[in-house]
């Protein structure tokens, strides 16, 4: 039988995303593309809930590039009030917003096959992929690290559960623009390199430990 799946007629950003992960990908930390991620989101319900803005940065050869940033809003037909308080993101105003789908193709153009880093991770993934799946697109093919996680890697934190704040002060990192996307996501691409510099005193390290979940010898 043959799957409609594979000749699904899909938009062109979409077809040259998928294109990307058919070239050969780097296997070292430091030849690799990372971009760290965040969402702010109108709540927590992955179905019900939508994305408000994306913030993105790049790292490559273990350098912040702050010339490799992105930054996007989306227009929202609902819209909660009682969030705006926290994210700041209000339904009309001056900011350009974009509509999911253009907002997804642009995410997605930005992306392309870099290795996708975020604070608890599973969560951006989830509504961009709900977004995604409104589309009528596949999920996202990255391979995705989760901060939260990597700190685990470090002697002595495998039982331990940190959010980005305690994070910062353990890493005296400071939070300038908590709470935007484009903000937590500069923040979060901070942790990261330091928790990667860490790791490295304490033992080699290799690209594969990165992506190693509990269960596998070596880091964890």
């Amino acid at each position: 039988m043959i799957s409609w799946f594979k000749y699904k007629n899909y938009p062109l950003f979409w077809k040259q995303y998928s294109i990307k992960f058919k070239q050969k990908q780097p296997k070292s930390i430091e030849n690799t593309r990372f971009v760290v991620f965040d969402t702010e989101t109108t709540g927590l319900d992955i179905l019900n809930d939508r994305v408000l803005s994306i913030g993105a940065i790049g790292i490559f050869n273990n350098i912040i590039d702050v010339a490799d940033s992105f930054e996007i809003y989306v227009k929202q037909d609902a819209f909660k009030a009682e969030t705006v308080e926290i994210h700041g993101i209000l339904k009309e105003g001056k900011l350009t917003k974009l509509s999911e789908t253009e907002a997804m193709a642009h995410f997605i153009a930005y992306i392309g096959n870099s290795v996708l880093v975020a604070h608890h991770t599973a969560f951006d993934i989830e509504m961009i992929n709900a977004a995604l799946k409104r589309l009528d697109l596949p999920k996202l093919k990255n391979k995705t690290i989760d901060t939260g996680i990597l700190y685990k890697k470090l002697e002595g934190k495998k039982d331990s559960h940190f959010n980005l704040d305690v994070l910062c002060k353990k890493f005296n990192i400071p939070k300038h623009d908590r709470h935007t996307a484009a903000g937590d996501a500069f923040i979060t691409a901070l942790l990261f390199l330091k928790i990667i510099a860490t790791l490295k005193k304490q033992r080699n390290l290799h690209y594969s430990d990165l992506f190693r979940v509990s269960g596998k010898e070596g880091l964890m």
